[in-house]
């Protein structure tokens, strides 16, 4: 996956006339990946700021930029559908909670909604 797919949330920010200003990039904490019985997801279904659109967010994950890119990545193809990873966080197009709860508790993954 390329860096396109990770955004940032001050990719919109031009110029500030405040002096000490700083932008305070995400930076993915990457850690040794736990094992999936060993983590626990929260999985969210959200509209906001996404037009009335409905996404699916999963955020929790404890582990390396590339196994949650290879994780992402088996999430859209198991629900036929788009994603991106967003500031640590999965981001997986429509209303697919259910089938997405269900595909990581199938991995070991342990889940809560909310």
């Amino acid at each position: 996956m390329s860096n396109k797919k990770i955004k940032r949330s001050n990719d919109g920010m031009v110029y500030s006339t405040d002096n000490g200003f700083e932008i305070n990039d995400f930076e993915f904490e990457e850690t040794e990946t736990l094992p999936p019985a060993e983590q626990k997801l929260n999985i969210r279904l959200e509209t906001k700021q996404r037009g009335g659109k409905k996404a699916v967010l999963i955020k929790g994950f404890v582990g390396t930029l590339s196994d949650l890119e290879l994780l992402a990545k088996k999430i859209k193809n198991h629900c036929g559908t788009g994603g991106s990873i967003i500031e640590g966080e999965i981001l997986i197009q429509g209303e697919q909670v259910q089938k997405v709860k269900i595909f990581l508790q199938g991995l070991g993954y342990k889940t809560n909604n909310i």
